[in-house]
């Protein structure tokens, strides 16, 4: 017995040395990265009012208003003429800022801030995003149909990205910044603390990892006081009354709804990524400058806000109008064919913003129209409209998004309605696991898997594309190199891989021709032969790709 107490002694020595050792090396530098992202949050969260105050006051000096829940009516009553230029004028500025500030006149949004915490170590470009935040704000500003969420996150990654760079950390560090500055830009731009912290995780990060999440809510909290320093606690929809569900009689609504959403979701962002390329179509067979074509999208929305003024801007008013049930059913149809039209126009014209407020707002239409149609089979077992709206509006713009838990928080924190959690869950669950099988898992990973970029398969997948054969590759005259005379008879056959190629090109080859190496060339011309620079082993890019594997699976698990 004494032996065994003795035994228990000294392991509680052990477990409170090495306790306290963690608390002396560990630990201040846990506190001090809290402490940063504390400041990456409060900037972050900065960025977003001061983004959001920029878009009231150009939308104040153009259309009489900077209350984004009364700018359609406003721009009913203006003159038409107006209604139909300055969507114009700020495409014609859009256009000339993409020209010369981005290589490929393309606004940058959050699928650029996923593809840069993926690929790029957390960092995003700076030039192209502040040409980018610039677009927004105009194109936000002039009776864009789009919403101010993507520029924000972007602005909050170009932060995290500078402070990232100064201090020059590595790759997960970097990561675990960005997510923190884009979880304090959401919950600064919606007053939602608790969908920005997981915004950052599900969305950017695309995992829960532990190490990752302190920081992260952290920064969301320094975000959301900078929100309600400027704004006050207040909700962004305000919900009439309360919002009751007939459980057992109703739930099935609510299923059928969400398939409904999950095909809205769907041809919403196929409409968006079809008027994109019918767009590229008709702007190269007209011969029309690039700068142009932001111009051509704001004549084209101008001439559809003269009749559907509700199309202007982010369309709060609009939504707020679906949530309260204060429109019928012909005009929720339309409104949301409408509005779709809209903002396919606006991404295909390349004029700036983001998608989930559309989705919101599309969302709430299909919601409400779905309400009038089943209150009318029936009436007796139906809920208020304001439900359905409601769930509608999650549902959407979770598909969307592809971010089904972060959206379901965020629908309660911009209502402040948390009665409902059944029917929201339940319509989110089917919209965006009908909608994950028509597109690329979400808009954001559609939009990078048409730019080339692999992430919807996982770290698999695009991991294989980070890597470029002649950083694995064995140069001549160094040891374990492949023999020279049997690089150049392979070369004579077509087996070789250009030193511009990644093992994503790579291993393909080795699994067809079943060699053990293959060399690696430089292509000078077409009448010239290839030169060789070394060779890429099997073995060598296996195991380049599985320490890779290998280092993702750890900081996702730790």
């Amino acid at each position: 017995m004494l032996r065994a107490f003795s035994r228990q002694w000294h392991e509680l020595r052990g477990t409170c040395g090495r306790s306290w050792d963690m608390l002396r090396h560990k630990a201040p530098g846990q506190v001090t990265f809290w402490l940063i992202a504390l400041v990456v949050g409060a900037a972050a969260g900065a960025s977003a009012v001061i983004f959001r105050f920029g878009i009231n006051r150009l939308q104040a000096a153009l259309y009489g208003t900077e209350d984004v829940n009364t700018l359609a009516s406003f721009a009913r009553e203006l003159p038409w003429v107006w209604v139909l230029l300055i969507p114009v004028a700020g495409g014609l500025v859009v256009g000339v800022i993409l020209q010369y500030f981005t290589p490929d006149g393309r606004v940058r949004s959050v699928s650029d801030v996923i593809e840069g915490a993926a690929l790029n170590d957390g960092r995003v470009e700076k030039k192209a995003g502040i040409a980018s935040a610039l677009c927004s704000w105009i194109t936000l500003s002039t009776g864009g149909s789009t919403g101010r969420e993507g520029p924000v996150v972007h602005i909050a990654a170009m932060i995290s990205s500078w402070v990232a760079n100064r201090l020059r950390v590595d790759g997960i560090t970097g990561r675990d910044l960005l997510g923190c500055a884009v979880a304090a830009a959401v919950s600064a731009s919606f007053n939602a603390p608790i969908a920005g912290a997981l915004f950052g995780l599900e969305v950017v990060l695309r995992h829960f990892a532990l190490h990752a999440f302190a920081p992260i809510v952290v920064a969301s909290a320094a975000g959301t006081v900078i929100n309600r320093l400027a704004f006050g606690d207040v909700t962004e929809f305000l919900l009439p009354g309360t919002t009751t569900v007939e459980f057992y009689l109703e739930l099935p609504a609510f299923f059928l709804m969400g398939l409904v959403c999950g095909l809205v979701a769907a041809l919403m962002m196929r409409a968006i990524f079809w008027s994109d390329d019918f767009g590229g179509r008709i702007q190269k067979r007209l011969g029309l400058p690039h700068w142009l074509r932001p111009a051509v999208a704001g004549l084209l929305l101008g001439a559809l806000a003269i009749q559907f003024p509700h199309i202007i801007g982010v369309g709060y008013e609009t939504t707020s109008r679906a949530l309260t049930g204060n429109l019928g059913l012909t005009q929720a149809f339309v409104f949301t064919a409408v509005k779709v039209a809209a903002v396919s126009i606006t991404m295909a014209g390349r004029m700036g913003g983001g998608v989930f407020s559309p989705s919101l707002m599309v969302g709430a239409l299909t919601g409400l129209t779905f309400a009038h149609i089943a209150t009318g089979i029936f009436p007796e077992q139906s809920s208020a409209f304001t439900l359905y709206a409601l769930a509608g509006m999650g549902a959407v713009a979770a598909a969307v998004l592809g971010a089904p838990i972060s959206t379901t928080l965020i629908v309660f924190e911009l209502t402040g309605d948390w009665q409902t959690g059944l029917a929201v869950m339940v319509s989110v669950s089917m919209s965006t696991a009908l909608a994950s099988r028509l597109v690329h898992r979400s808009f954001f990973l559609t939009q990078l898997e048409r730019r080339h970029v692999h992430l919807a398969a996982g770290p698999q997948a695009y991991l294989l594309a980070m890597f470029r054969v002649t950083g694995v590759m064995r140069r001549p005259g160094t040891e374990g190199a492949a023999d020279e005379e049997a690089c150049h008879r392979m070369i004579a056959q077509g087996l070789y891989v250009p030193q511009s190629a990644t093992l994503e090109t790579a291993l393909p080859r080795f699994d067809k021709s079943g060699v053990a190496f293959l060399p690696v060339v430089t292509l000078e011309g077409e009448d010239q032969s290839p030169v060789l620079q070394g060779a890429l082993f099997h073995v060598d890019a296996l195991k380049a790709y599985n320490r890779a594997l290998a280092a993702t699976a750890a900081e996702e698990h730790s």
